[in-house]
């Protein structure tokens, strides 16, 4: 093996561009060298072998060189481009300013870059070991990626074992990364663009030199981010924003059923039936409920069932009749729930049992009861179930709860488009002039192909007004910003309003910082990626993503074991609550142990907290339950939950026992930096973390022992205190 390692440098060296020596930045750490007309690079750590990390792009012509032993400058194609590399210790910063716009690409790390391994931040990270057939095919298929939303940080790195390289962007707006077949492994090329927007922007990033550590990229990108002053930690945040401090080992919920009436409040069904035929609500039902309400024969409990939920959907339309129009009043918005459920108690007056306060789910008041003294719990479809009953949000409050609406402002529907989504209806002006518009002049299609996505910082007024509205009437103390923090940015070239993807983050940032300092209610957001992560406090989306979007079978198909399921019924709806297994190869891609690499962790735990994404809680996945909860626990993330009135006596232990011991290590690392992580056995399925003050955690994913740690379990090592065991519970897996 010595003498093919040998043959395979001297190989390496042999076919290396003749021009890498013409210029050469040198330190005791590193020696890197340099072509100026093609920016391929060969970097040489102190006593270890030489990597090709880039080998170049297509040539330019080259002038104004000037060098020194850790810096140099030139310039591109008679001046277009002005190109700077400098030597800062571990990091070698280049800096790209152009003259014109246009898309310039500037790497091509070839297969053999990488090493051992690729460490890739999708989602919370993984490790991709060279050669791995699984990921190649899935990376070969990703086509075109973006550095703010199609990575949670903008980085990437390469282990060599002895020591790992780390790609920083640190201007992360405007780039695409593209991967290539290369002989048996895969390329990967960088281009960005310098926009008509703004080009005198300069394209940034650092080549650092990181030890063996997995995570020394994300390490040195915190620390960039202190630098530079846009790391934000939790504890500062908890200080500006008081009701924060109960997210600190709060479990993660999402509630459904919150419609104004739950099937208990009806006292007689006969006599609601006769007062409906009769009143205006009768023309709004749906096919089955007006089918039902037609017939003359007693209901069964699946009449019921389906009357009123036909019935709770025309009374959402009723009021939805008063604001959805094209320039809403957001007080009149928030007003016109509590106004059409007094009008109601009267209108079935008999029918409907108790007082209109206590109508509606009691999923609240079961948590209340159940000694969970720190929940956030979020309404899942939307603001509306608290203005029908501001009473449970108040309930959930006085318990200690942080309870927050679903919200969105990144697409505005137009008036004729999907009145369910009420979130996203904003009014003639957003839907129009807060567009975002396209170099072509066509404005952007909003979400699954509806309305238009928006520029944030035309929708925040509006945004404002709606949020204290809604927060007066409901008396929410958390708030949900969809969107917002998942690095999806646009450029607009709207005249007049012109914005960059810098912008947009801002935009975004602002908004969530605005609902922190000004109304001082904790915002979250979706995801976390790097570039949108100032401001929020929690984030949905970074331990497990959005996996198979568009997969036929988890997403059309049915009959398929892998359906996800569908939006109905509305109350309980089967793709958040149906458990079902993941299919290959997302279940390794996305759960294998010994390939997930806590990146993002390390650059924001102590700043964001995470958990799953709404799509796939603790109880979705069936085949790999044991995999996340274990990854959660090692991590110190939070888990999610969706609940229902239905669900919550079976759910409630599950949440109960991890509470127990998630809880109080969280209220004790959630303001800690994540200072290491490591594999404790050759096979990686013993691993380990360490926050700041010394708490390791140990986690072994292993059905057997291991080095005395219990098969499947975390065990919490605090220092002065007994080891804490958490096992997965077997029998329910």
């Amino acid at each position: 093996m010595p003498c093919l390692r040998s043959t395979v440098l001297l190989c390496a060296l042999l076919l290396s561009p003749p021009t890498f020596a013409a210029t050469v930045l040198e330190n005791t750490l590193w020696r890197i060298e340099l072509d100026p007309a093609t920016l391929a690079l060969r970097v040489t750590p102190s006593g270890q072998a030489s990597v090709n990390v880039s080998s170049g792009i297509t040539a330019h012509s080259v002038s104004q060189v000037q060098n020194s032993s850790d810096q140099a400058s030139w310039q591109w194609d008679s001046g277009a481009y002005r190109l700077t590399a400098r030597l800062e210790q571990r990091d070698l910063a280049l800096t790209i300013n152009a003259s014109q716009p246009g898309e310039l690409p500037l790497l091509r790390q070839p297969a053999s870059a990488m090493g051992q391994g690729l460490l890739w931040p999708l989602a919370e990270g993984h490790y991709v070991p060279a050669g791995n057939a699984i990921w190649q095919a899935f990376l070969l298929e990703q086509g075109a990626l973006n550095t703010t939303q199609d990575l949670s940080l903008p980085l990437w790195g390469m282990d060599h074992g002895a020591f790992t390289l780390n790609w920083l962007l640190t201007n992360p707006y405007n780039n695409r990364l593209q991967w290539q077949a290369d002989g048996k492994g895969l390329a990967l090329s960088l281009a960005h663009e310098f926009t008509t927007l703004d080009p005198s922007a300069p394209m940034t990033l650092r080549l650092h030199l990181g030890d063996a550590n997995p995570l020394a990229g994300a390490m040195r990108y915190r620390q960039w981010l202190v630098e530079q002053g846009k790391y934000e930690p939790l504890a500062d945040k908890l200080r500006q924003t008081p009701e924060a401090e109960k997210l600190v080992g709060a479990s993660h919920a999402y509630l459904w059923g919150n419609d104004l009436l739950a099937l208990d409040d009806v006292r007689d069904w006969p006599k609601l039936v006769e007062r409906l035929r009769g009143h205006a609500l009768a023309a709004l039902l749906d096919k089955e409920a007006a089918k039902v309400l037609a017939q003359t024969t007693a209901l069964s409990r699946y009449e019921q069932a389906a009357l009123l939920r036909g019935l709770n959907a025309a009374i959402n339309k009723q009021a939805r009749q008063a604001w959805q129009v094209e320039e809403p009043d957001m007080t009149r918005l928030a007003a016109r729930y509590g106004e059409l459920r007094q009008e109601l108690a009267t209108a079935f007056a008999g029918a409907l049992g108790g007082s209109p306060e206590t109508w509606g789910s009691k999923t609240i008041q079961g948590l209340r009861d159940a000694a969970l003294p720190r929940l956030l719990l979020t309404l899942g479809e939307g603001w509306e179930g608290g203005l029908w009953h501001p009473e449970a949000i108040r309930a959930g409050v006085d318990a200690g709860f942080l309870i927050a609406p679903y919200d969105s402002y990144e697409t505005a529907l137009s008036a004729a488009e999907n009145p369910d989504w009420t979130t996203a209806h904003q009014g003639d002006q957003a839907y129009r002039n807060c567009a975002i518009m396209l170099k072509d002049g066509k404005l952007k299609t909003g979400f699954q192909q509806s309305g238009h996505y928006t520029d944030p910082r035309c929708v925040r007024p509006l945004l404002e007004a709606r949020v204290r509205a809604v927060q007066a009437k409901a008396g929410f103390n958390a708030w949900f910003l969809d969107a917002y923090a998942t690095g999806m940015l646009f450029d607009s070239y709207r005249d007049g309003a012109s914005m960059t993807q810098a912008q947009n983050a801002a935009g975004n940032i602002d908004a969530s910082r605005w609902l922190n300092s000004v109304l001082k209610v904790p915002a979250g957001s979706e995801d976390g990626n790097a570039t949108t992560a100032q401001g929020i406090l929690f984030a949905h989306g970074m331990q497990t993503p959005v996996i198979g979007w568009g997969d036929r079978q988890m997403t059309q198909d049915k009959q398929s074991p892998h359906y996800l399921g569908n939006w109905f019924p509305p109350e309980q709806p089967t793709t958040f609550f149906k458990p079902v297994p993941l299919k290959e190869p997302f279940r390794t891609l996305y759960f294998e142990p010994s390939m997930r690499l806590p990146l993002y962790q390390a650059v924001f735990h102590g700043s964001v907290i995470t958990t799953h994404h709404w799509m796939f809680d603790n109880l979705k996945l069936s085949n790999v339950r044991v995999e996340n909860e274990l990854t959660q626990l090692l991590y110190n993330v939070p888990p999610l939950y969706h609940l229902s009135a239905a669900t919550l006596k079976e759910r409630l232990p599950l949440i109960q026992r991890q509470d127990r011991f998630f809880r109080p290590l969280h209220q004790r690392l959630a303001t800690q930096a994540m200072t290491d992580f490591r594999w404790l056995t050759a096979d990686k399925q013993l691993q380990q973390t360490t926050f700041t003050d010394g708490t390791r955690l140990v986690a072994n994913f292993s059905a057997m022992e291991k080095e005395g740690y219990a098969g499947r379990s975390v065990t919490a090592l605090v220092e002065g205190e007994k080891p804490a065991v958490y096992q997965v519970d077997q029998q329910r897996h």
